[in-house]
């Protein structure tokens, strides 16, 4: 025999561990669910409900891509329940994170954090949770499945110019299919100033925000990402790319652009932190640009040039 029985083994377990890591999942997502202003109940239902959620959101195929186990997207899921109705139904909220890493550094770079406060939903213990995408099979596994390919097509965005469109389309599939559902958060006219699943993935879709799309690319792979190689032209990038969430901004200026409030509301500390060491011109051009497509933050970005 020309190969002895031990290398045999040893090439067996190799494949098997370069197939695992060809073959891994998209997302590694930190799930959390806090129960504490819910009294009085049997405190297990929860920890199943968070390792069930774990498993669907990190075990799901999202995609026909392969995923390397290194290429994961990291992602965190927080579930505040506020309320229990019933036995199995749940009323609270869900707060989604999305980072990604910036190249050459150690640094994670928050693309998304924003809080759903529409979420009321049905968990039955030991009953799985199994996605469809051609059905609204329940509220819970509906609204995971659409943050889960929210991340993903965000994710995308960072890495090419509208990367993520496939993944989006695959939201809107979702919120189409939920149309009919009795839960809020999916119509057109539920919550507060359109600040719902709805109008975000509509945004992402509709050429008018494509900027804002363009902008997420342009402020990683030619600002962020050259940081570490070329700060001042990187800075400078990142700069040119805020005028393209100004574009959008200044043709839409209205209360109901969810896609740039989520975007800015994660880029806010980050930006005030990049700039805050810049010189005293180019500071004045970025917070002149800040606090018109952010005045709620006004304040902040005006830290800026105060550290002159």
């Amino acid at each position: 025999m020309r190969y002895s029985g031990v290398p045999k083994i040893i090439t067996f377990i190799l494949m098997l561990l370069l197939s695992f890591s060809a073959g891994a999942q998209e997302l590694n997502c930190n799930v959390q669910v806090s129960a504490q202003k819910i009294q009085g109940s049997n405190r297990q239902v929860f920890e199943n409900m968070q390792r069930d959620i774990y498993e669907f959101m990190n075990n799901t195929v999202w995609t026909n891509h392969v995923f390397s186990y290194t290429e994961r997207i990291d992602c965190n899921i927080l579930i505040n329940l506020t309320d229990q109705i019933s036995s199995d139904e749940f009323i609270g909220t869900i707060t989604v994170q999305l980072r990604r890493p910036v190249f050459n550094t150690t640094y994670n770079s928050t693309i998304l954090n924003f809080v759903d406060n529409s979420f009321r939903f049905r968990y039955v213990e030991f009953q799985p949770l199994e996605f469809d995408p051609g059905s609204h099979r329940t509220n819970l596994i509906s609204v995971l499945a659409y943050y889960a390919y929210m991340i993903i097509g965000f994710d995308y965005d960072s890495f090419s110019p509208l990367g993520g469109t496939e993944f989006f389309q695959m939201a809107e599939k979702i919120v189409n299919n939920a149309q009919n559902a009795p839960e809020t958060g999916w119509k057109p006219y539920d919550g507060s100033r359109n600040r719902n699943r709805y109008w975000l993935v509509k945004n992402c879709l509709d050429k008018e925000y494509e900027d804002v799309r363009q902008f997420n690319y342009d402020y990683y792979m030619k600002g962020l990402d050259k940081m570490e190689s070329s700060l001042s032209e990187a800075r400078s990038s990142i700069v040119e790319s805020l005028r393209l969430i100004q574009n959008v901004f200044r043709r839409r200026p209205d209360p109901f652009m969810y896609m740039v409030q989520i975007v800015l509301e994660a880029k806010s500390e980050e930006l005030v932190n990049i700039f805050t060491e810049s010189f005293p011109e180019e500071k004045s051009r970025v917070v002149e640009i800040l606090t018109e497509i952010d005045p709620a933050n006004k304040n902040k970005y005006e830290g800026i040039t105060a550290s002159n």
